[in-house]
């Protein structure tokens, strides 16, 4: 076998060697012999490349083995997945997918054997009929695809055989196979282009519409493309050349039949296959004059199919191919043709939507590209009349189309563009700036882009760059007037991104930019309304600048035009620029880049400006950008970057002598405020330029003139912040300068103005008033200003007579209005912060501290809730923190006028009742906590400055009344000022070392009283309130344990189950109780009383708060014996006034319990009524357990009445006379109380014997007497009020002695004693003994004479009264003698 290749090779080699060169490259592909041999020679070659050689033994053994190993590998795969698709094993589409896969790695190494059943086998499949799906049928066309990489011939015969087949269609997926060959493998088909057209054209007629039509289309269309490849390679290829006329012969006739039977089919898919393969062959004829003209209908056509086809997007790629070829072949086009295929593609173009797609304009914009090359003055003509159009897409569309004719290079465009350029600025200016021409504005501004990318050298186009800066500053102009859709808006929006992104896009590194950019840039530095731009801006500056740095001293060359364009340009002043980028770079804006991009340029630009800034910037610049880049985007805003900013042009002017160049600034930024907005952020940052810039200012004169001008010229309505700015910041370096003039002007104002205020009438006054007071505010507030900004060793010298006199002077208006008030308050603020960063004052007092308190303190007292608004707490805390010292008295008044503003501001609702509209807008709220934070404050300053102690013993006064106000929303206020004041004090050293609080009896009875308030946040703060104090009284472990306890109870006060706040309530009482001391149990008490009298309660409320008087008394009733007597006091006064009078009595009792002595003793004092109250409480102690303890105290004072009698005769002894008798009288009138009450009669049996001789022994002494001395007759009253109306002392004490009796016998032996007449016998003096007989003989029959009672009586038969021994005789003459302990003297007998 391998004999029988060699011969065959050899055979067709010596064939080959008799051609002629000629010969051999001319031989035709066309025909079949010539075909036949090259085919099986090319199959020979590859027989024998896969043959298996021997291959020597590498070690000597003889063992052999094939050559190569990959090549048998890849053989049998295909050998597997070939056997399994004939034994139809597995899935036939998978397995065509495996060969594929395996056929793109084959290099030859199958058998023609292999390859034949194979390509057989693919076919097959591609024809089957039935049984064969689509997928399988493009899987084995895809294999035939990838076998024709090694096996070409082998293939494309097998297809050609097909297309040979007589009488018939192939099949859809063998044309589509054919269509993939010249697509796969262009070049390699060229010899078969002759025989494919052919018999393509042998089944055109058979064709309709549908896939097959699609299909053949395909074919025409790929195999044209690869001809027109082989026509631009010729070279590249092995074979002969072939001529574009037997191309064009071949294909000529197809795209004949095509173009008269098939174009405009009905169906759009058809239509675009049919459309495809036209312009496909259109391509290769124009390669032939003869058959041009059939071209230029086939364009005529196209451009017909813009109207005719739904999708264009097929026509315009047809026309492309189409303008391709016609300049590569350099085929002139008629004025008519261009202007139709010029108007054609502006019409798709004007028409396009998102939804077309980049791709299509990319096409569209080839197209006109193309067509300008052809024919270049004709399409600009065309585009450039379209700039003129009504219709906006009509611009926007030749825009668009202009924008890549911009990189031609043909002179006749060149030229064409200069008009161009001044028609697009004439057209964008003409129409003005309105929401409809933004996309005719973004257009043009693309246009410009491209323009400028270009690089020409055309001063003209350079020009166009103001037109993006006009063009954002209408935009941003717009913005800013507001008014916009929300889609209006982001279309501005994104017009301004356009134009900061063509700036920043310059390419300055082009020939000829720095002479061109720089004066075309730098003149939009200075003017405010591009400062939006300043970012790309000074990116393109500061890179010229480093170019013309680079450069040194050489000049780049430029056009001619370069040189003349910059002497034209009208450059900013140096002043300008630095006045313009300081403003920009202190300007708040949402990010640092702006800031960042001007401080940039100001090092850029530093030799520009002055050459002494040079040492300075190149330190604090970068310090100032290392600070933005520390900090976070919104401290751009504040007041420290400003600061520094303005420190930063402090330092740059330093180093600079020429006082004409500072004076030149100062007159550039007068320019510029003249040209800012009224009352905008720059407007009020130029005066604080100007300002800083006066201060480094060395001429003087010119400094005095400025700052007279400024107050002089200034309104002080519209812009009061003018002066103070101006003048503050200028008296920083020159300050007496500064002050002086202020001064002098300040004196002829007050002249002028308030001198006149007295003269004319009443209106004529009001109206002089009105246009003064914005003049003062403005002074005042520009005094307070030079202030703070003065040097500090110089300002304490004039503060005091000169700035403060000159504020409190101009403050003392007849009239003064918010505005003037304002100013008082602000300027008094400032003057004292001045004052206070100076540091160490030494001895320094400030003489007029008192006159400037008094003034803000009158202004809080006639009109506490504007106090509040405009800060005048500030004020008085700033003042309180300088010498001298306010006095006790101040410090109390100060306090008392700050909490009343702040606790009595009203609610929204009173507000909104009172009619107060515009105050009730506000958010009260919002000012509630400002004034509560505000006094606050100063209260911690006052305890700072005044003495710890007493401001909070003054506080606690101020704020009593307050805590028991009848409004419960002013003791919530109360108490948020209380709960502050409590918890900076607990904490504080003095409190801590455990001094005791003077106040904080009364501050728990308070407090306890509101954890019973109706608000939960009284309730609340009040047990907060506790704890704090609990902690000021006490700071041992255990008593802050007991105070974290309260504090978590607080939270359970916000119940609404009133069992719980009883709980709770009392749960507190408990822990904070203990800690009152004794001698503040009097005010503790009387806190609750004030807050019982003031406050509106409910009887359950008044039973809560009364509890904590009572675990007061069970808790540290045993205490305060020496507060008994005020404590006493305090409760019969609230028995008399207030309405839950039935608690003191149960208080009175818990008293007695710990001190029953001084109780009695207290409620017998001459001072208290015997009235009804003092009746319930007698009652009340006779009701207790302890009652007849009462009843023996009672009884012992009655026995020691009247003892230690001084002699008779003196005025002594009347007086103790008339005391005693009161005494006894109270004392008999308490123990009928008390024994009316009692309900043990075994205990009043026992105490008989001590109160029966007491009694007996005083109606034995009063018998007979009318009435009582008339020293005492006052002390009658007190039994008229009791409806008493008997004058007789005598039957005060029997009527006692008679209570007593009927508790202690039988009701019988009463009746006896009235049957026997006793009672009146004891009152009559000369029955009397005979009374004290009976009664006598009536005991002894009750039962009630014990040796007790008669051991009591046996001392009256020794008296010194004569009644009591007569007395004392008539009972012992009753009593047996058994009862007697010993016998009656004789003198007792007598």
């Amino acid at each position: 076998m391998a004999r029988l290749y060699i011969f065959l090779l050899g055979w067709g080699c010596l064939s080959f060697s008799r051609l002629s060169p000629g010969e051999s490259s001319g031989i035709d592909p066309g025909d079949p012999v010539a075909v036949r041999m090259i085919t099986v020679l090319r199959v020979l070659c590859q027989c024998l490349g896969s043959q298996a050689r021997p291959a020597r033994p590498e070690n000597g053994d003889g063992a052999t083995g094939t050559v190569p190993a990959a090549a048998a590998t890849f053989a049998a795969t295909g050998t597997s997945l070939l056997k399994q698709l004939q034994d139809y094993e597995g899935d036939r589409l998978e397995t065509y997918r495996e060969l594929e896969r395996v056929l793109q790695g084959e290099d030859g190494s199958l058998t023609s054997g292999v390859v034949n059943r194979l390509i057989a086998e693919a076919s097959r499949d591609m024809r089957a009929a039935q049984d064969v799906t689509d997928d399988v049928k493009t899987a084995a066309s895809n294999v035939l695809v990838a076998l024709a990489r090694s096996r070409f011939h082998f293939v494309m015969s097998e297809l050609q055989s097909h297309l040979k087949a007589t009488g018939k269609v192939p099949d859809e997926t063998v044309l589509l196979t054919v269509g993939k060959m010249a697509r796969s493998y262009a070049l390699r088909c060229i010899p078969f282009v002759g025989m494919t057209m052919l018999a393509l054209r042998t089944m055109l007629s058979q064709v309709g519409s549908g896939r097959i039509l699609r299909a053949i289309c395909s074919v025409v269309e790929e195999w044209s493309k690869g001809v027109n490849t082989y026509l631009c390679n010729q070279d590249q290829c092995p074979f002969p050349r072939k001529g574009v006329a037997q191309f064009c012969e071949a294909i000529y006739p197809v795209f004949h039949y095509a173009a008269v039977n098939w174009l405009g089919f009905k169906e759009e898919e058809d239509n675009q296959a049919v459309l495809g393969a036209v312009a496909a062959m259109a391509e290769v004829l124009l390669h032939e004059e003869r058959h041009r003209e059939c071209s230029w209908e086939l364009v005529l056509w196209l451009l017909h199919q813009y109207q005719e086809a739904p999708d264009t997007s097929v026509v315009t790629t047809s026309l492309s191919y189409v303008l391709e070829m016609l300049e590569g072949l350099q085929a002139p086009l008629t004025q008519d043709t261009a202007l139709a295929i010029s108007a054609a593609v502006h019409s798709q173009l004007s028409h396009l939507t998102k939804e077309s797609g980049l791709a299509h304009k990319a096409v569209l914009s080839r197209c006109i590209m193309l067509q300008a090359r052809i024919w270049p003055e004709e399409t600009v003509t065309f585009l450039h009349s379209q700039l003129s159009a009504e219709s906006k897409a009509g611009r926007v569309a030749a825009l668009g189309l202009l924008v890549p004719l911009c990189h031609s290079h043909a002179l006749v465009m060149r030229q064409k563009l200069t008009q161009v350029v001044e028609d697009v600025k004439l057209m964008c200016k003409a129409r003005g700036w309105v929401p409809a021409e933004v996309t005719v504005r973004r257009a043009a501004l693309e246009f410009v882009r491209e323009l400028l990318s270009t690089g020409s050298q055309s001063c003209g186009t350079w020009d166009m760059v103001a037109y993006i800066f006009t063009e954002f500053s209408q935009t941003s102009g717009r913005l800013a007037a507001g008014g916009l859709f929300a889609w209006e808006t982001q279309e501005a929006g994104a017009l301004r991104a356009l134009c900061m992104d063509i700036v920043g896009s310059l390419d300055v590194s082009l020939r000829g930019m720095a002479k061109l950019l720089w004066p075309r840039l730098l003149q939009f530095v200075v003017p405010a309304q591009y400062s939006g731009m300043l970012i790309p801006l000074s990116q393109c500056l500061q890179a010229l600048v480093a170019r013309r740095e680079r450069a040194g001293c050489r000049e780049e060359e430029e056009e001619p035009g370069a040189v003349g364009s910059q002497e034209q340009a009208q450059l900013p002043a140096p002043q300008a620029l630095l006045a313009r980028l300081v403003v920009v770079a202190a300007a708040p804006h949402a990010s640092s880049d702006r800031a960042v991009a001007a401080l940039q340029l100001l090092q850029a630009l530093q030799g520009r400006i002055h050459r002494a800034l040079r040492a300075v910037w190149v330190t604090e610049i970068p310090l100032l950008l290392q600070y933005l880049a520390g900090r976070k985007e919104s401290s751009l805003g504040s007041a420290e970057w400003e600061h520094r900013v303005l420190k930063f042009l402090r330092v740059s002017l330093e180093p600079i002598e020429d006082k004409a160049w500072t004076v030149g600034l100062s007159q550039e930024l007068s320019q510029q405020l003249g040209s800012s907005a009224p009352g905008s952020w720059e407007k009020l940052f130029l005066y604080k330029v100007l300002g800083t810039v006066l201060a480094a200012c060395q001429n003087l004169w010119h400094v005095q003139g400025q700052v007279l001008s400024f107050l002089q010229a200034t309104d002080p309505v519209a812009e009061p912040q003018a002066m103070i700015s101006v003048v503050s910041h200028a008296a920083e370096s020159h300050f007496h300068l500064v002050l002086d003039t202020l001064t002098m002007y300040s004196d002829n104002f007050v002249r002028l103005y308030f001198g006149q205020t007295c003269t004319g009438s009443k209106a004529q006054q009001q109206q002089r008033m009105e246009i003064a007071q914005p003049f003062c505010a403005a002074l005042m507030r520009t005094y307070s200003a030079v202030a703070l900004c003065a040097p500090k060793e110089q300002l304490l010298s004039r503060v005091d007579k000169e700035i403060l006199g000159d504020i409190l002077r101009l403050s003392r208006a007849k009239q003064r209005g918010m505005q003037l008030k304002l100013a008082v308050v602000q300027s008094i603020t400032e003057v004292c912060c001045a004052i206070q960063a100076v540091g160490n004052c030494g001895s320094f007092k400030l003489s007029l501290k008192q006159e400037a308190m008094r003034t803000l303190l009158d202004w809080m007292k006639r009109e506490p809730w504007d106090s509040v608004l405009y800060g005048v707490f500030q004020a008085l805390e700033k003042l309180s923190k300088l010498r001298p010292r306010l006095s006790r008295e101040e410090n109390r008044n100060l306090l008392a006028v700050c909490c009343h503003a702040v606790v009595s501001y009203p609610s929204e609702e009173q507000m909104k009742k009172g009619n107060r509209i515009a105050r009730a807008a506000l958010n009260t709220q919002l000012l509630h906590r400002r004034g509560m934070q505000d006094l606050g404050r100063l209260i911690e300053t006052l305890l700072e400055t005044q003495g710890s102690s007493a401001c909070f013993d003054d506080m606690v006064h101020v704020l009593k009344g307050q805590l028991t106000s009848a409004m419960e929303w002013k003791r919530e206020r109360a108490l948020r000022v209380c709960t502050h004041l409590l918890d900076v004090c607990k904490d504080r050293h003095e409190f801590r070392r455990g001094r005791p609080c003077q106040q904080i009896g009364s501050l728990v009875g308070l407090l306890g009283c509101l954890t019973i308030d109706c608000l939960v946040t009284s309730r609340q703060r009040a047990g907060l309130c506790l704890s704090y104090l609990l902690e000021m009284q006490d700071n041992t472990v255990p008593v802050v344990l007991e105070a974290h306890e309260i504090r978590c109870l607080c939270e359970e006060l916000d119940s609404p189950d009133p069992n719980t706040l009883v709980k709770t309530s009392i749960k507190i009482a408990k822990a904070v109780c203990k800690c009152i001391p004794p001698a503040q149990a009097v005010g503790f008490l009387r806190a609750i009383v004030d807050t019982l009298l003031h406050v509106t309660t409910t009887a359950q409320e008044a039973s809560i708060v009364w509890k904590w008087v009572f675990v007061f008394l069970k808790e540290c009733g045993k205490d305060i014996l020496a507060e008994v007597p005020e404590f006493l006091t305090t409760l019969y006064t609230y028995m008399q006034r207030g309405t839950n009078r039935f608690f003191v009595p149960s208080a009175v009792s818990l008293l007695a319990i710990c001190h029953r002595e001084a109780v009695v003793s207290c409620l017998l004092q001459a001072g208290h009524l015997m009235d009804s109250n003092m009746i319930e409480l007698w009652r009340s102690l006779g009701r207790s357990t302890f009652g007849i303890q009462i009843l023996r105290c009672l009884a012992e004072k009655l026995n020691r009445a009247g003892n230690n009698c001084p002699g008779t005769g003196s005025s002594a002894s009347e007086q103790h006379s008339r005391e005693t008798a009161l005494e006894t009288l109270a004392i008999t009138r308490a123990i009928s109380e008390v024994v009316f009450v009692m309900s043990s009669t075994e205990q009043l049996r026992q105490l008989l014997p001590h109160i029966l001789p007491s009694l007996l022994r005083w109606a034995s002494e009063t018998v007979g007497e009318e009435r009582l001395p008339s020293a005492m007759s006052s002390w009658r009253q007190l039994f008229l009020e009791g409806r008493v109306l008997e004058q007789k002392p005598c039957r005060t004490f029997l009527l006692a002695l008679k209570s007593v009796l009927e508790k202690c016998m039988e009701q019988k032996w009463m009746q006896l004693l009235m049957h026997r007449a006793v009672w009146a016998r004891l009152e009559d003096p000369l029955a009397h003994p005979e009374g004290v007989s009976l009664l006598t003989s009536v005991l002894l029959q009750a039962g009630l004479i014990s040796p007790s009672l008669v051991q009591n009586l046996l001392p009256w038969l020794d008296s010194s009264s004569v009644k009591l021994r007569v007395a004392a005789a008539a009972f012992f003459d009753e009593i047996p003698e058994s009862y007697r302990t010993r016998r009656p003297s004789e003198r007792g007998r007598n």
